[in-house]
């Protein structure tokens, strides 16, 4: 992770074909484009490869995840619950409808602690929505038997962890909906996209025509299309489309990759006794996208950390210490800084994070240390790396 180490041919040959052909926008312009649809095409494949019956591509993976509260028909005053770890997208996409984003703890799945979540729920919550951070998992028969229970909506952000199944199924299929984000620094990546997925014919209706202008894009005549209801421009462009349809048919080989070097580094590390690791749920494969350990505690974390970067080893993300993806630190959010006025009902509904502490969240990510696995990286690389990984940590807790 992610795709844009290994750019090469196929993707050239996609992007060609579309500058070829000259028409840039998925809609329309039918008599200019010769039969090209990269968009109808790579919506066909992510619909084959993920297992899922729809699949809507859109111009991020923050708004898959706008539109697909949309499609449900969640918006003002309503809660979604969501993990107190994950990208500062999660929330921002909830409070673009006037919804309510309901932070609760994670446990050693990095995920949404279940008993956690059971005790969020209240009369306003419309939908429960786990984060598949760094390439695993949620434990998703629990959520979905809570929501079952409870009449909620069950949407899956798995932008960090295509590729990865649960009990046999792709992550993003299992859900009522399914996120994807296919930006810059995801395994398979667009250069800027994502996807809404779903077994719900009126979802994913829904998703159709919201993210373009409310269209209800029948016929062949753009001009003629009517509105059933308002919409937004969220469309990708067969650009971005085309990249990601070459990069989605070597999802397989990305994954092969990325596990072989995930494999290496963790086994260096699993003789150290300090070191536990990230909890798959049963039944669930990642990614390999990252590997992510845990360390005793806080302060050998920070140590960590500070060593490897010291030493030359990249890309290890201590997230207690980040701005983007935890709690901690989004006092943006905390305090309401926006530069619109926010509704009555959000301000109270964001209320509880003025005093508000994740005290087990604070337990986990403080000695959780993320290391992303590398596309690009060479045999003797990654061995050369995972020697150096762990004598450092044995060094830091001897």
């Amino acid at each position: 992770m992610p795709g844009f180490e290994l750019f090469g041919e196929l993707e050239r040959k996609e992007l060609s074909d579309v500058l070829d052909n000259g028409v840039l926008m998925r809609y329309g312009f039918d008599a200019m484009r010769n039969g090209h649809w990269k968009a109808k095409e790579l919506e066909k494949e992510l619909e084959n490869k993920l297992k899922a019956k729809h699949a809507q591509l859109v111009s991020s993976g923050t708004a898959a995840v706008s539109i697909a509260l949309a499609a449900a028909g969640i918006g003002a005053g309503d809660e979604v619950i969501m993990p107190t770890f994950t990208f500062v997208a999660s929330f921002e996409a909830i409070m673009m409808l006037g919804a309510i984003p309901i932070l609760v703890d994670i446990d050693d799945t990095l995920t949404l602690d279940i008993e956690a979540t059971k005790n969020a729920i209240t009369l306003k919550t419309k939908a429960i929505m786990p984060i598949h951070m760094c390439g695993s998992m949620a434990n998703l028969d629990a959520l979905k038997e809570i929501c079952n229970a409870n009449n909620l909506v069950l949407i899956e952000d798995s932008s960090q962890a295509t590729g990865a199944t649960y009990k046999g199924k792709p992550l993003g299929s299992i859900g009522d909906l399914g996120c994807l984000s296919l930006d810059f620094v995801k395994i398979i990546t667009a250069g800027e996209g994502g996807a809404v997925l779903t077994n719900n014919e009126k979802f994913y209706r829904n998703a159709d025509h919201f993210s373009d202008h409310g269209h209800d894009h029948v016929g062949n005549d753009r001009g003629t299309e009517t509105h059933p209801f308002l919409g937004y421009n969220f469309r990708i462009s067969e650009l971005h489309a085309a990249v990601g349809l070459a990069q989605l048919r070597r999802l397989d080989e990305f994954v092969s990759i990325q596990k072989k070097n995930y494999s290496i580094i963790r086994d260096a590390l699993s003789g150290i006794p300090e070191v536990t690791f990230r909890t798959v749920p049963k039944g669930g494969e990642e990614s390999y996208s990252f590997l992510n350990f845990f360390l005793p505690d806080l302060d050998t974390a920070r140590k960590v950390s500070s060593a490897f970067k010291e030493n030359g080893i990249d890309a290890c993300f201590h997230y207690y210490d980040n701005n983007w993806h935890y709690i901690r630190k989004w006092e943006h959010l905390k305090n309401l800084k926006t530069l619109y006025p926010l509704s009555p009902e959000v301000k109270e509904g964001l209320a509880y994070l003025k005093d508000k502490t994740f005290v087990q969240s604070d337990h986990y990510i403080g000695r959780n240390i993320s290391c992303l696995i590398k596309l690009s990286w060479i045999e003797e690389e990654v061995k050369n790396r995972a020697i150096k990984m762990a004598n450092i940590i044995n060094k830091t807790c001897s």
